[in-house]
């Protein structure tokens, strides 16, 4: 059965009879063609009548047939009106579509409804989400790969460390380095923080200088094969006080425990509450602000939410990050993060740059 027929089934047996997809990594996992079309329409539709017609500007049609598309194509000119060709197009138009609510621009939603106007519209995000969430052996394959890239990222900036280097000059080393492994994106915008500014999680790099004694915050990803990878890893360069080794160990030891809990039939919410009942237990759980982790896939950031109020129960070929953190303003921060996939043994650790402290 394939990725469109599965759909499909999933979406009859939720009563629909029709489906409207543009977000790009939904658009990639049902016909394995990869773009960013920036304001241009990209989108799939399918319905109970056979349709499956890819939607795209008339300049990536080949792109698209090379990525194997073989269903029906809706190729459009810059000077052509998409919707009014998608409405030309159809012969029938379903009761019922499911669309992904969070990805679909009002502007668009008013184009659908003119087109349907006697059409009901359900948010099936949800449903989109959790066919994605458990992964084949090709997206294990592809996830790995990326994940082996992202450990490789992490050695080349922690060996580009000096006295005196900038965040921004170590950032540069890690994506020229990757580049040349023939990465060419990175799945968020790379982090390189030092001394204090680790006490920020969603830090931004800039020209501060490396000196002795700084935490320095490594977290970077890359995209391969249509594929994210997400890491994070601390290091001490030249020094560290006792209450720096004191963050880490908490840290370290929470991270362990917590992938620890990992198995098929355990609650998410689980693998977050004993983390975070580690870092409390140690006198820090203020400064743990965030989630244990998310999913990873073809976003860098998917489904499920890794927090500790999530019942959602744990299935092999889930793959996700685990990520505790301990951020105290004005002395710093540690954040460890490894990426992991769930499998019928166990659980594998995908990222596997040691994350024993380091001072270098």
């Amino acid at each position: 059965m394939t990725r469109v027929e599965r759909l499909f089934q999933e979406l009859k047996f939720g009563g629909l009879e029709g489906a409207f997809l543009t977000s790009k990594a939904n658009i990639f996992y049902y016909t394995n063609y990869y773009t960013d079309p920036h304001e241009r329409l990209v989108a799939l539709y399918i319905d109970a009548t056979g349709n499956r017609l890819l939607i795209l500007p008339s300049m990536e049609k080949e792109d698209a047939k090379q990525a194997g598309w073989n269903g029906d194509l809706l190729t459009y000119k810059d000077t052509e009106n998409p919707w009014k060709m998608l409405e030309s197009y159809l012969d029938h138009k379903p009761s019922s579509i499911g669309i992904e609510k969070e990805q679909l621009p009002v502007s668009r939603y008013e184009q659908l409804t003119q087109i349907f106007n006697q059409t009901e519209f359900k948010d099936t995000t949800e449903l989109f989400n959790h066919i994605r969430m458990v992964k084949d052996a090709e997206e294990y394959k592809r996830l790995k790969e990326a994940a082996e890239l992202a450990d490789y990222g992490v050695k080349v900036g922690v060996e580009a460390i000096s006295e005196g280097k900038t965040e921004l000059e170590i950032l540069a080393s890690i994506e020229y380095a990757l580049k040349r492994q023939g990465v060419r994106e990175m799945s968020f915008s790379t982090m390189v923080l030092s001394g204090h500014k680790t006490a920020s999680p969603h830090g931004a790099p800039g020209m501060k200088k490396i000196k002795k004694g700084d935490l320095v915050l490594f977290d970077l990803g890359v995209v391969l094969n249509g594929y994210c990878s997400d890491i994070t890893r601390t290091v001490a360069y030249q020094h560290v006080d006792k209450q720096q080794k004191e963050i880490y160990e908490t840290v370290l030891a929470a991270q362990k425990n917590a992938i620890d809990q990992v198995k098929e039939g355990i609650e998410i919410g689980t693998i977050d509450q004993v983390a975070r009942d580690q870092i409390k237990a140690n006198g820090y759980g203020e400064y743990f602000t965030h989630r244990i982790g998310h999913g990873i896939g073809i976003d860098v950031h998917e489904y499920p939410s890794l927090t500790s109020h999530n019942p959602l129960k744990i299935r092999k070929g889930m793959s996700f990050t685990i990520e505790p953190g301990i951020y105290v303003p004005g002395i710093g921060g540690v954040r460890i993060e490894d990426e992991i996939f769930v499998t019928e043994n166990g659980v594998e650790l995908l990222t596997t740059y040691p994350k024993e402290m380091q001072i270098v």
